[in-house]
């Protein structure tokens, strides 16, 4: 074995669990902006567009209205379904 590559060897093991952490951690970030900002900006857009589909007259309003409450449904519930899942796993 090269010097190089016994480097590498311990370069990773030292750098092995600072990388885990940095990774949950910022996948609990983005977990949190999702859920917080992002998924509820959408479900108001879709609410939005189906109620602009109801004053335009379109006649595919209804169906656009079942779509907007049931993604607004799923994506203003979301956090609480992760939090079903997760106690469910632990």
């Amino acid at each position: 074995m090269s010097k190089k590559q016994i480097f590498l060897i311990i370069a990773l093991f030292a750098i092995a669990p600072f990388a885990q952490a940095s990774v949950e951690s910022s996948l609990m970030g983005l977990k949190n902006v999702l859920l917080g900002s992002i998924l509820p900006i959408f479900a108001v857009l879709g609410l939005g567009f189906a109620a602009f589909s109801f004053f335009t007259g379109n006649p595919n309003a209804k169906q656009h209205l079942v779509y907007a409450v049931t993604g607004a449904t799923i994506l203003f519930g979301a956090q609480s379904i992760v939090d079903l899942i997760q106690r469910t796993v632990r």
